[in-house]
């Protein structure tokens, strides 16, 4: 790794290592788990569910509510403790008898993943975004290469086959909204040294959001940059369509006035 990157989270030789972004698949000790090792959904959501929970402990209760929320507690009390033996034999499966688990731990009646024994694309993500905030701007060349690294581990939205369920929405949309900042930031660091591959990010963006403004910006600059002003100006265009017929307002004054200054430049 290089020193200009972070370093605030386990790195990517952890026994465990859990990839959630634009897919799920669990690597232990550098082998990838087999989808049949979890023997039943219901262990695959827990395990998911635990992840996505990853920095806390959490009561029986509140992980059966979360998970099986119409089921009796008798019921839900059952499929926890069966859920719960499925993932220890996936994630260990030679574990001797009524020895420590490894990964999930236990607290009274709560339970938490042992983040020292794993590495999960999302705590990576973010560490390399927050290092890439906090390097400028003293030095941009270490924030860029810092937003790239998030970038490249930014693989699609976080738990795509949980799109449905309320525990996983909100870390979706927060991962969502850091990759959406982090990529249109780079854009713009990218206008001057790489301006293909700033229009490439502000694409990105802008299929996953074409609400995002800063990204018509960054994409404006970029085509500014390769000489096309005649996109530059559609871009601004596109803008304006797209936030009238969603939300019936204008571009921004920041937008607006980059607009005018690219048309003013093609005149002289």
């Amino acid at each position: 790794m290089h020193p200009t990157l972070s370093k605030t989270f386990p790195n990517e030789n952890a026994a465990l290592q859990v990839y959630t972004l634009g897919g799920f698949r669990v690597l232990r000790d550098g082998i990838q788990l087999d989808p049949r090792a979890w023997g039943r959904e219901k262990a695959l959501h827990l395990f998911q569910f635990l992840v996505t929970n990853r920095n806390r402990y959490l009561h029986k209760e509140q992980i059966i509510d979360q998970l099986w929320p119409a089921a009796s507690w008798e019921a839900g009390d059952r499929d926890f403790r069966v859920a719960l033996h499925a993932v220890h034999r996936a994630l260990e499966p030679d574990r001797a008898p009524r020895t420590e688990a490894r990964f999930i731990n236990r607290l009274d009646l709560a339970y938490g993943l042992d983040t020292s024994q794993a590495w999960v694309d999302a705590d990576a993500f973010e560490a390399y975004l927050a290092t890439g905030n906090r390097l400028l701007p003293q030095d941009v060349s270490a924030a860029i290469e810092n937003y790239w690294a998030a970038t490249d581990l930014y693989k699609g939205e976080y738990l795509p086959d949980r799109r449905y369920e309320d525990w996983a929405s909100a870390e979706r949309e927060r991962l969502g909204v850091l990759a959406l900042s982090g990529m249109t930031t780079l854009a713009d660091l990218e206008v001057e040294r790489a301006p293909r591959e700033a229009l490439r990010l502000t694409l990105r963006v802008l299929s996953i959001e074409p609400l995002w403004e800063e990204a018509y910006r960054a994409q404006m600059r970029a085509y500014q940059a390769l000489g096309n002003r005649p996109m530059a100006l559609r871009t601004y265009m596109d803008c304006v369509n797209v936030l009238n017929e969603a939300l019936l307002i204008e571009p921004l004054p920041e937008t607006q006035n980059l607009f005018l200054e690219i048309k003013e430049n093609g005149k002289r």
